[in-house]
C-alpha cells in the first residue's frame, strides 16, 4: 500500500523566494527516486505544502537519505522559521474509490 506524506515548510519572511526556488529545483529531482508516485508542491500564505505518495515504507525511507533531499536541506538551511512539519497519513477512503484517495 503506498505512504502518503504531507509536509509543511514555513520560510523565514525573507527568504520565500530562495525556499520556494530551492524547492523547486529539488521536485524534478525527487520524481526520479525509486518509489516516487507523487511529489507535488503548493503554496498557501506563506508557506509551502508538500503533498508526497511513496510505493511503501522502504521507499519512503530511501527518499529521507536520499542526494536530492540532502541538498534540499542544505538550501533551507538558516531560511526556514520552523523545522518542517512532516505527518505521514492513513488513508480513510470514502466515496468513489478514484476521488477518495490520494
Amino acid at each position: 500500500m503506498s505512504i502518503v506524506v504531507v509536509a509543511t515548510i514555513t520560510p523565514k519572511p525573507d527568504a520565500i523566494d530562495a525556499v520556494r526556488e530551492a524547492l523547486q529545483a529539488a521536485v524534478p529531482k525527487v520524481h526520479e527516486e525509486p518509489g516516487c508516485e507523487l511529489y507535488a508542491l503548493h503554496e498557501a500564505d506563506g508557506s509551502f505544502v508538500m503533498v508526497e505518495r511513496w510505493a511503501d515504507a522502504d521507499a519512503m525511507k530511501a527518499h529521507g537519505k536520499a542526494e536530492p533531499l540532502t541538498t534540499l536541506g542544505g538550501a533551507l538551511a538558516g531560511k526556514l522559521a520552523a523545522a518542517p512539519d512532516v505527518r505521514r497519513l492513513t488513508p480513510l477512503p470514502a466515496g468513489d474509490a478514484g476521488k477518495g484517495a490520494v
